[in-house]
């Protein structure tokens, strides 16, 4: 009986390894995008470990300039040592596949890993898609055993995430907030490093966790305690830099910071004048970490800073402490930061802040408004217009006692197509 199995599993199994590689070969990883359908979809997410894929819809404007993005990512995504394949599924046509996987907008993206499929909301850029699906493949947790070790991950992470790395640590010990924390940042630690591998990275003694920040020249360190929740704490602090500026792609990150943003507005966050109070922001921030310390230049982003009753007219630099939605609080006769003894100034705003010595603001400006349609991206104000037309057009029809006895001869869009338009601005408008 034994042996009867053995041969039967012998069997199978040479049935079965033709099949693989007729899979592999039907599949190659060449750098080019798959075109999948309901025929041999569950072939591909079987056939690799990691698969990643856009469900689109060929009438979907965002689909279309997503395209190009993910043709020049596949190229890249290929040479990996744990290569990344990228496939798109016609989503609109193969409706079974999409309701399976429970596609409700356009384009909906999604890596495979091993099979299991997980939402992507990550950048769409082709260089940082690159970045950010590579950390996916990576361990948790790299293990470095050697200076060259360290060197060569800090390289191949590249500059977009913040890296944490812990010296004299176990790998247990941040095991678990680097899978919880892994779309943000990139995690190790160092069994093996040279006194001089500490003075590069400036700490005396270990156990120590260090945080890179590579695209703005800085870090910071940890000594401890090593308990979870000051850990989180640490780590979590640590995805920002001390004083983060303001642009379309930051604010997107400060949404999933909780912590208040003690907002400085400038003339001009670039001139000399700036870049030396920036210091002293980072200096402030460091003894405050409870605080998200964040600015922008008046020159540059004025319609967000009207938004803070800020005008040509208003004395600058200015600080308020923002909750990052519509409520700000400044502080009574500490909100200006004069040229001279700034460090001064903003110790005495932080002071006074703490102290409760504010008013509490309520941000109503058009201004504002208009930034926060920029956040939730053109989509959503396409969808809102198409809704406003098919309710209106809906309460028009209700009026009438049929459709066919009525003509439209003012109306440039049928019940039909709209209902059509209304079902593309929905799909379209989950991407951004």
């Amino acid at each position: 009986m034994l042996h009867l199995r053995s041969i039967c599993i012998f069997t199978f199994l040479l049935f079965l390894s033709p099949l693989a590689a007729e899979q592999k070969q039907q599949f190659a990883v060449d750098g080019n995008v798959l075109e999948l359908d309901e025929s041999n979809f569950d072939a591909a997410i079987s056939t690799f470990d990691y698969i990643f894929v856009d469900f689109y819809a060929p009438w979907c404007g965002h689909c279309k300039r997503l395209s190009p993005q993910l043709n020049k990512a596949a190229v890249n995504l290929a040479v990996l040592k744990q290569p990344i394949v990228i496939a798109k599924v016609d989503a609109d046509k193969y409706s079974r596949l999409a309701s399976k996987y429970e596609i409700d907008g356009f384009p909906t993206l999604k890596i495979f890993m091993h099979g299991v499929p997980t939402d992507y909301y990550g950048p769409r850029n082709a260089d940082l898609l690159v970045q950010f699906l590579t950390k996916f493949v990576a361990p948790d947790v790299a293990v470095l055993n050697s200076d060259p070790a360290i060197c060569e991950f800090i390289e191949e992470a590249g500059r977009t995430f913040p890296i944490v790395i812990g010296f004299g640590l176990n790998e247990s010990v941040i095991s678990h907030l680097a899978v919880k924390y892994k779309k943000n940042a990139w995690f190790s630690v160092a069994k093996g490093y040279s006194n001089k591998t500490m003075e590069y990275y400036d700490f005396d003694k270990v156990p120590a966790l260090v945080a890179l920040h590579p695209s703005y020249n800085e870090q910071n360190i940890f000594y401890g305690p090593f308990e979870e929740k000051f850990l989180e704490d640490y780590i979590k602090q640590s995805l920002l830099p001390l004083a983060l500026p303001i642009n379309q792609d930051t604010l997107k990150a400060l949404k999933d910071d909780k912590r208040k943003i003690v907002l400085t507005i400038m003339e001009d966050e670039n001139d000399e004048r700036s870049k030396e109070l920036v210091k002293l922001l980072k200096a402030a921030a460091s003894a405050n970490r409870d605080l998200v310390f964040a600015f922008f230049g008046f020159k540059q982003w004025q319609d967000f800073a009207e938004s803070f009753e800020v005008s040509k007219k208003t004395k600058l630099p200015k600080m308020i402490v923002w909750d990052g939605d519509e409520e700000y609080s400044s502080v009574i006769d500490s909100d200006s930061v004069e040229d001279e003894d700034q460090g001064s100034q903003i110790t005495r705003f932080l002071q006074g802040y703490r102290e409760g010595n504010v008013i509490q603001k309520h941000i109503t400006s058009d201004a504002y408004k208009a930034f926060r349609n920029s956040m939730f991206g053109i989509g959503a104000v396409i969808l809102i217009l198409v809704v406003i037309l098919v309710v209106t057009m809906m309460q028009s029809l209700k009026e009438e006692p049929s459709r066919e006895q009525v003509d439209h001869p003012g109306s440039s869009i049928s019940p039909s197509e709209a209902k059509e338009a209304l079902r593309s601005g929905d799909k379209e408008d989950k991407i951004d």
